[in-house]
């Protein structure tokens, strides 16, 4: 399975989001995608408390380490790819996560205007 072109939402390089913890659908430090990621895991946070709360209180707990998916944990600072439609969920709550619009894979814009994800970029 092979990632989409690694464009970001301004139709440059995509940017690295974190290599600690190592992100991404393919645990390779990007929000690259393919068909098979339904979830859309492609926007580049950077995550909050408030977000974190409000992502466990909406039924995705991003803050348990989940070993058996090669998940840490997250804690407030950490960088992460996480699907555009939680995100966007966040958005509309109230709770976004900051995002790094260099390091957002194009794909997002399927599911998020790109005039939303700048009112909260923060690189």
């Amino acid at each position: 399975m092979n990632p989409l072109p690694s464009r970001n939402v301004l139709g440059g390089p995509l940017r690295p989001c974190s290599e600690a913890p190592l992100t991404g659908y393919f645990r390779n430090g990007r929000c690259d995608t393919c068909a098979s990621d339904t979830g859309c895991h492609t926007v580049c946070v950077e995550v909050t408390a408030e977000f974190l709360a409000a992502s466990r209180a909406a039924g995705n707990d991003l803050s348990t380490p989940r070993p058996e998916y090669q998940f840490p944990g997250l804690r407030p600072g950490d960088r992460w790819c996480v699907c555009a439609s939680r995100w966007l969920e966040a958005a509309d709550q109230g709770t976004p996560a900051p995002l790094i619009l260099s390091a957002t894979h194009e794909r997002t814009l399927e599911i998020i205007p790109l005039e939303r994800l700048r009112e909260h970029a923060t690189a």
